[in-house]
């Protein structure tokens, strides 16, 4: 089950006041969703996902002082706004390297344009493969199944999960939170919080 934080709990920790908790809400930095209501001996108290919510205020305290209100709305909304771009602008920007940029040509063609969810791909390639945990194969399965539910990962927190089981490898997405029961022979190799990607390629697009 998720840890939670109440409201005043999380305001002494993070020194962030009332105002600004519910300025940020407005401004769609912290999803409604989080705000979560549940009765108290002194009547009904606010509650959010711990773990989530001080990594967000972390983030819009590190950023608020470079970037407007606005553009942090934008780089943590799961809607993409973000300009394509080509090889050329990919390369420049250091988003990718030349080396995945060819490992990902073969598999999906070389394109003039790529859109938001093909970088998105070629940006967690470039990550995970240099670390050496899996072989190709596997980072195509994880990039296959990204490419294919990209429009739903749009709309939830997913995480995805590598994983081997007696040699052999497969991969799975889950919504944020969901609990996962494995067989002890299986071993998680990878796992993938695609919200976190998400945001870390957006402000390098931006």
């Amino acid at each position: 089950m998720e840890d939670l934080i109440s409201k005043k709990e999380l305001l002494e920790v993070t020194n962030i006041s009332y105002g600004q908790l519910y300025r940020w809400k407005r401004k769609k930095l912290i999803p409604e969703e989080w705000f979560i209501k549940k009765s108290s001996f002194t009547g009904q108290e606010t509650y959010f996902p711990k773990e989530k919510i001080l990594d967000r205020i972390e983030k819009i305290l590190s950023f608020k002082e470079d970037m407007q209100l606005d553009d942090l709305a934008k780089m943590f909304s799961p809607k993409v706004q973000v300009d394509k771009k080509n090889k050329e602008e990919l390369l420049k920007l250091n988003i990718i390297d030349n080396s995945t940029l060819e490992i990902y040509s073969k598999i999906y063609g070389e394109k003039e344009i790529y859109d938001f969810h093909h970088i998105l791909s070629m940006y967690i390639l470039d990550n995970i493969l240099p670390k050496g945990e899996i072989i190709l194969d596997e980072a195509k399965s994880i990039i296959a199944i990204i490419n294919n539910n990209y429009m739903e990962f749009q709309n939830n927190d997913y995480k995805i999960f590598l994983m081997r089981k007696l040699g052999v490898s497969f991969c799975i997405a889950t919504v944020e939170n969901n609990n996962i029961i494995l067989d002890e022979s299986v071993k998680v190799v990878l796992k993938l919080e695609l919200s976190n990607y998400i945001e870390e390629l957006k402000l390098k697009l931006m």
